[in-house]
């Protein structure tokens, strides 16, 4: 309360802004809920209660003893869960996301195994069931949210359920569940399009297809006899098949930007839709800072090629990259890349001014992400690209002022009290240091860059030289100690930051000038009409495509 009435006494005095900057506030609840172990008891006894309504309910012979078997396998699932992916087993949102599609898959699948027993339908059969059953729907959301650990994850567990659900044991339903899950994984190792996942999707229709003919789930078929076979009944079989694999890759499709924006996870899928360049943001950075923009466009290359050498998000990182300084747009003439060779802005003033609006270009940037509804991803990464690292430029030149001022108040015999005091702090940027892998890469591909467009004559030397030196300079600083990077991982960025700065630096062959006098041409009977053709091109001559 006090707080605002002194902001508004200083707005009145026209010491301070009356607008806010937008800032990220997170759900303080949210918060204490994603870690807290009560919440992630509530989700295993939601599950365990869905498992028992799905088993109990219904004509299936021992539900007691299958809700036995359904509990062993949910203990091994958490245990599984908790040895191998202990970050999912931490946060309570993704515990949510994958129990609770495993659940929608197995409760899709109850409510086929109803109709098909209770013959409403001449379609369902009982024997159709096992071609229907969405096999492939959890393997499938999972590795594309996840990762392909969480789908083969998703792959086996469900499959054991279902099985469960179905009755019996029977080895070759498993088996067909548990292959249709894998070629799911297998098939969306990388998806970067939607229609990667269609084409998933006839892929495990068709294992599917396969593995029903050799178990003879479709059919029967004689190859003796063909005039036997029910061919309309085969045809129907099959294309049941296939199109439980295309069907539910479809669902998957249109699932998928629902349970991004709900669980706040963004796939490779939408980071390429992102990475257009005609965003508003980007478009205006071309007219109003031209320069930051070139540099964005070099820091995405370098970043994207690190990323992938150590096999991180590549994507993720371009596209991040192309927003990292956004925020210059509110004064773009106050950095480097943007002046003119006219007026140094910076002359005019003190170095902790300059030092202030150089290190505000980080909340400014956020503040224009948040506007514009960027992912929160972009937004960490705009926050983190220069973590709490120095201003050293300007920190260097207050340091020569603060001398200057000591030497000139030696002569006046000025006290040393009066001469002003230089703070470190006032020249570090707030933070915080990067959390993630793509937040450091993009970190050191930004200082990299910038480091780079003031080498004279680039050589392979140099640039290796100046790339291991800013990296020791970041670890010394401890700029990287809060991210996964390790040492290995380092060396293999700064050979690929120099590998891409080599091929974007190289120098070019300094070619003679032509001759622009104009010459005289003789009077045209005394020209040869056939001159060009005749008249030989000296050996060391360049090359007419040479450009």
């Amino acid at each position: 309360m006090f707080e605002f009435l002194k902001r508004n006494e200083l707005v009145k005095r026209g010491l301070a802004s009356g607008k806010t900057r937008r800032r990220r506030t997170p759900n303080d609840l949210l918060e204490s809920l994603e870690y807290a172990p009560f919440a992630k008891w509530v989700i295993f006894s939601l599950f365990v209660a869905g498992l028992a309504l799905l088993i109990f309910n219904g004509k299936q012979p021992e539900p007691t003893k299958n809700f036995v078997v359904a509990l062993l396998f949910f203990a091994a699932a958490a245990a599984q869960l908790w040895i191998n992916q202990p970050k999912t087993f931490a946060r309570s949102s993704r515990l949510l996301l994958v129990f609770s599609v495993i659940f929608v898959q197995l409760a899709v699948t109850k409510i086929v195994l109803i109709l098909c027993q209770s013959g409403t339908f001449d379609l369902f059969k009982p024997a159709t069931a096992a071609l229907i059953a969405p096999y492939a729907f959890a393997p499938l959301v999972l590795s594309v949210l996840l990762g392909r650990n969480h789908g083969l994850y998703a792959a086996v567990f469900v499959s054991l359920w279902t099985r469960v659900l179905f009755g019996d044991l029977d080895v070759p339903l498993l088996a067909c569940a548990i292959v249709s899950g894998f070629t799911a994984v297998y098939l969306t190792l990388q998806v970067r399009r939607r229609s990667r996942l269609i084409r998933a999707g006839l892929g495990v229709g068709i294992a599917l297809w396969l593995l029903s003919l050799a178990f003879g789930l479709i059919g029967p078929i004689d190859p003796l006899s063909p005039s036997a076979i029910d061919w309309q009944t085969l045809s129907l079989q099959s294309a049941l098949a296939i199109g439980n694999g295309i069907l539910t890759a479809t669902l998957v499709g249109g699932l998928l930007p629902v349970l991004e924006h709900l669980f706040k996870i963004t796939t490779d899928i939408s980071w390429l839709e992102a990475s257009d360049l005609n965003h508003p943001l980007l478009r205006r950075m071309t007219i109003e800072a031209p320069g930051t923009y070139h540099h964005s466009l070099v820091v995405a290359n370098l970043a994207e090629s690190a990323a992938e050498a150590i096999g991180s998000n590549g994507t993720l990182c371009r596209v991040c990259s192309y927003f990292h300084d956004v925020g210059k747009l509110v004064k773009p003439d106050y950095f480097t890349e943007n002046m003119n060779f006219e007026r140094n802005p910076h002359d005019d003033l003190q170095p902790t001014m300059s030092a202030l609006i150089i290190i505000a270009h980080v909340k400014e940037g956020v503040d224009l992400a948040m506007k514009h509804g960027l992912n929160h991803r972009i937004i960490d990464i705009i926050q983190e690209h220069h973590g709490t690292s120095l201003v050293y430029y300007f920190y260097k030149r207050a340091l020569q002022q603060q001398d200057d001022a000591r030497a000139g108040g030696k002569i006046m015999n000025l006290r040393e009290g009066d001469v002003p005091e230089v703070s470190q702090e006032s020249f570090r940027y707030p933070g915080p240091r990067p959390q993630s892998k793509e937040s450091a890469i993009i970190s050191l591909a930004d200082m990299v860059e910038s480091a780079s467009r003031s080498l004279e004559k680039p050589t392979p030397q140099k640039i290796e030289q100046l790339v291991n030196d800013l990296i020791a300079q970041r670890i010394a600083d401890q700029q990287l100690v809060e991210c996964d990077l390790t040492l290995a991982e380092l060396k293999m960025i700064a050979d690929r930051f120099r590998f891409t700065l080599m091929t974007m630096l190289h120098t070019r062959i300094a070619y003679p000038k032509q001759d622009t006098k104009t010459t005289t041409l003789r009077p045209p009977e005394v020209l040869r009409p056939d001159v060009m053709a005749t008249t030989k091109r000296p050996a060391s001559a360049p090359p007419v495509s040479a450009a």
